[in-house]
């Protein structure tokens, strides 16, 4: 007689559920992990590849790869001022996510953890730019470039005003405290 072997479940998230729920929501690509230069460039190779194998509009593909690269680079930044002491084994650990639907265009998404006291100041930043049009937007990205005011991270903060103004999209944002002085930074960009 041969004994009957019942696999037990693996352990870990429902891999089947995971696929499926990223299949619903058009993901193409997905990280989550320590973020570094070398990642980056192989993220936008990948992506470049994929971007080839589309019949999509080239118009709508530039635009995608430019706010792809603003906003890997962003979470790259913001990481920067979250200390290994302050985060622990989380320290330069973001995610990202990719969704592309023919019919909808791309969608970038990208949370890491940040300072609490640097929230207040980006938020306002964002919510400004999402008050203003087109172009106002214009205007805004000139007169910070004008300036000679440079941020903690060495730039002029034009990325989040250029992701605004080549997607013409709201950006989505969200803060959320994860521990004293911690917050997560949820931001969303839609290129249609």
């Amino acid at each position: 007689m041969i004994d009957t072997i019942i696999p037990k479940a693996m352990p870990g998230p429902d891999m089947y559920k995971l696929f499926n729920q990223m299949d619903e929501d058009n993901i193409i690509l997905s990280f989550k992990g320590s973020i570094s230069k070398e990642l980056l460039s192989s993220i936008y190779d990948i992506m470049e590849t994929r971007l080839d194998q589309t019949s999509d509009d080239q118009q709508r593909k530039k635009k995608f790869y430019h706010i792809l690269v603003e906003s890997l680079q962003n979470i790259f930044h913001h990481m920067e001022g979250v200390s290994s002491v302050e985060k622990g084994s989380l320290d330069k650990e973001a995610m990202f996510m990719v969704g592309y639907h023919p019919a909808t265009g791309y969608r970038i998404l990208t949370g890491n953890f940040m300072k609490s006291d640097e929230v207040p100041a980006l938020e306002e930043k964002l919510k400004k730019i999402n008050t203003l049009k087109p172009d106002e937007l214009r205007e805004y990205y000139r007169e910070k470039l004008g300036s000679t005011e440079l941020s903690d991270r060495g730039g002029a903060g034009l990325g989040f005003i250029d992701m605004a103004r080549k997607s013409g999209q709201k950006l989505e944002f969200h803060f959320q405290p994860v521990e004293k002085g911690i917050h997560f930074f949820t931001f969303s960009v839609s290129i249609r």
